[in-house]
């Protein structure tokens, strides 16, 4: 099961501020190895990740799995949108939220990456993760993305 970090009321001028924040946040936590600050940095500008969905857009960066020691996810809700590269199209789009994923097995990278562009998809989700009150979105992102079969059955 990865930890899930949570930070609401920050801002960032770019997406490379953003993303040294994912680094130094994520080694400070110690979920990830030394390398990996830069290793998000270089793959970021290489395969951008930003996602424009039905009425939000969305950032999943994320690096290789040898450069994490646990897994993780840190979900970050910025005051203003945070202009990434879309992953499909050279264009810039305003990211409401970024979920920065850590993942040792690239097989459970592929399954949890599936899993977010699947629930991310349904516009009722996202819209609820960027309403949900700061001290709630942990548990919204868990109920919502992590555990919806849960939810689906409740």
């Amino acid at each position: 099961m990865s930890q899930l970090f949570v930070r609401t009321r920050i801002e960032f001028n770019t997406c490379q501020e953003a993303l040294a924040h994912i680094g130094e946040e994520m080694l400070a936590k110690g979920v990830v190895h030394d390398s990996y600050p830069q290793a998000l940095l270089e793959r970021e500008a290489v395969f951008p990740t930003g996602i424009a969905l039905e009425r939000h857009a969305v950032a999943i960066p994320h690096c290789e799995a040898m450069h994490a020691r646990s897994p993780a996810i840190y979900l970050i809700r910025p005051d203003k949108p945070v202009h990434f590269q879309q992953a499909d199209d050279d264009a810039e789009i305003g990211v409401s939220l970024i979920i920065a994923l850590i993942v040792e097995n690239p097989t459970a990278q592929l399954k949890l990456l599936r899993r977010l562009f699947s629930e991310l998809q349904n516009p009722n989700v996202l819209d609820a993760l960027l309403s949900t009150p700061d001290g709630e979105l942990a548990a919204c992102f868990r109920e919502a993305i992590l555990e919806p079969e849960l939810c689906n059955q409740a």
